[in-house]
């Protein structure tokens, strides 16, 4: 994107983060968040959409209300950015929503998420404007693993890189900015505890390897049961108990901590902490065990000690929770922690580089 002609001193930026039961947007100027929004969606509002992407354009008229009610100047927004779908495996960057990744989204051609909703209602809410345009950035499926990853074990399996991307990515730049470095001459390992939980190995930049908690391998997290038992997995599908749907669910949304507590939020967890109960806390530190278990694994990737480990996320506010891992990681290399998943911020960042010329813009 060019910044001719553009005063990006007023110019402002539109942010998306979807998610099952809430909308969440911000608008930027100059990287400041000028105004912020999460609007909740209760599964009674939802049940007339047959599936999840057919949302897009009533989440899209909610965001144009709120905007407009609260005398936003919607003529100055120049980019309209949400985080990434399940779509093709791609490198690192910032794609305008073209046809082909429309489709993508829209058509569920890669996976089903609330995340492709994104590109959907950024797509809507630019054509509406005068001079904006729609983009993705850094979407989970980015794909920059080695060779030697990929390998799963057997000719029809691949492992395949989705994780984290645009919140790692963004604290990797942000922790070597700290230190006056470019993250592109970092080695670093980057665990992200949200409610899935992934930990990837960051290699000058580019994430040569990672657990893939979407589909159920790595650690265990608070919605997901991490990498089972293979033999006792099969004969579990098997069984004739469970549908194909229900075996899903096991290894992703109602697997870990759900599973063990029904219980999977942010503060649901921190209080169950707090309270000290023995079973809670001997899980908890089973959980840290997994990740840095993980940990260790993405150390072997590196032919140098890394650098540094970054511990972020929604639960890395947690002391609790880091500290389990981090008396564990700590040999390894120093361990730093920066708590919080702010796709927004993360999403506005890439929106000012992509207006000021630091980054491609790239064609899905």
């Amino acid at each position: 994107m060019s910044n001719t002609k553009i005063n990006l001193v007023s110019t402002l930026v539109l942010t998306i983060n979807p998610r099952i039961h809430f909308t969440q947007f911000g608008v930027y100027q100059m990287e400041k968040a000028i105004f912020l929004k999460r609007i909740r969606h209760s599964d009674e509002e939802m049940k007339s959409f047959q599936i999840i992407t057919d949302q897009y354009e009533y989440r899209k008229k909610l965001i144009m209300k709120e905007l407009k009610e609260n005398d936003i100047e919607i003529d100055k927004i120049r980019v309209v950015l949400s985080q990434g779908g399940l779509v093709r495996p791609v490198k690192a960057g910032v794609y305008e929503v073209n046809k082909k990744l429309f489709s993508d989204l829209k058509n569920n051609l890669h996976g089903v998420d609330a995340v492709n909703l994104g590109g959907l209602i950024a797509n809507s809410i630019a054509r509406e404007l005068k001079d904006a345009k729609a983009y993705i950035a850094d979407p989970v499926v980015v794909d920059e693993l080695d060779d030697l990853a990929r390998v799963a074990g057997h000719p029809l399996f691949e492992r395949k890189s989705v994780f984290h991307a645009l919140n790692q990515k963004s604290v990797a730049r942000k922790h070597a900015k700290s230190l006056g470095e470019n993250c592109k001459d970092l080695n670093l390992i980057i665990v992200n505890l949200a409610r899935g939980i992934t930990v990837s190995a960051h290699k000058k930049g580019k994430v040569v390897d990672t657990t893939q908690g979407f589909d159920g391998d790595g650690p265990f997290s608070p919605i997901g049961s991490g990498t089972l038992p293979m033999g006792d997995l099969i004969k579990m599908c098997y069984s004739g108990k469970y549908t194909r749907e229900e075996m899903h669910a096991m290894i992703r949304g109602k697997g870990g901590l759900l599973a063990y507590f029904n219980l999977s939020r942010t503060y649901e967890i921190d209080t169950l902490i707090e309270k000290g109960d023995e079973k809670v806390l001997f899980i908890i530190e089973a959980m840290a065990y997994q990740i840095s278990k993980s940990v260790g694994a993405m150390y072997m990737v590196f032919d140098e000690k890394p650098d540094a480990i970054l511990i972020t996320g929604k639960f890395a506010h947690n002391k609790v929770i880091t500290d389990f891992i981090t008396k564990r990681v700590l040999k390894i290399a120093p361990v730093h922690i920066y708590p919080g998943d702010d796709v927004l911020d993360a999403l506005a960042e890439n929106g000012f580089m992509a207006l000021r010329g630091e980054t491609e813009i790239f064609v899905y």
